[in-house]
């Protein structure tokens, strides 16, 4: 239980104002992605929250020979389900600024051929970057903080969503070297909440 609170009282604290971030080089761009790489799991938060489910999260490093940054698959599935998963997406992250890390998301087509692609990321030689489909407005603007985390959101209201009466989405993000939260949430035009946690976001714990 201590953990938990421990990860969500960090999710607020790391709020930082964007003035204040610390520069951003290569050296943390490596570690970002050395953080977001492997298994996680919600499983400790949704024992002491009834509206958190247990979801499982994959994230594994595809196209390592190429020189644009990191992409990354990332997959999501309620326990159990595993099989289906209900979330696969690309991310590409890169330096921004000198202040910024961006991670870009994109869509798969024919997602669910590559269903557990994080145990065997070859297959994704079968797969350009120019094929994906570029969530646009949906990136998240990472920054540093004093404490070498890091923490982004989308800006605005420009990442649109259909999903559920939604017009938008919001998604944040605190990454950690043993764990990340995130926080996506869908809006309608009226800026009120259709899809997504109310109240706090998900813990994931890495395995």
């Amino acid at each position: 239980m201590k953990k938990i609170i421990l990860g969500l009282y960090a999710f607020s604290a790391l709020s930082i104002t964007y003035s204040q971030a610390p520069q951003v080089s290569q050296a943390d761009l490596d570690r970002l992605v050395t953080y977001m790489t492997g298994e996680f799991s919600s499983e400790e938060q949704a024992k002491t929250d009834s509206l958190i489910f247990h979801i499982r999260l994959w994230m594994a490093p595809i196209w390592e020979d190429r020189q644009d940054g990191y992409w990354l698959y990332v997959e999501q599935a309620a326990a159990g389900s595993e099989e289906r998963p209900y979330r696969q997406r690309i991310y590409h992250l890169s330096i921004w600024d000198n202040e910024t890390i961006a991670s870009r998301v994109f869509e798969i087509p024919d997602a669910l051929t590559f269903s557990g692609g994080w145990q065997n990321t070859a297959i994704f030689y079968v797969l350009t970057p120019n094929e994906l489909i570029d969530r646009q407005g949906c990136t998240i603007f990472l920054k540093k903080t004093g404490e070498g985390h890091f923490h982004g959101t989308t800006p605005g209201k420009e990442c649109l969503s259909s999903l559920r009466g939604a017009t938008y989405a919001t998604s944040e993000a605190t990454i950690m070297s043993d764990r990340m939260i995130t926080w996506d949430r869908g809006w309608n035009d009226a800026g009120e909440l259709v899809w997504g946690s109310a109240h706090t976001g998900y813990l994931f714990l890495k395995k």
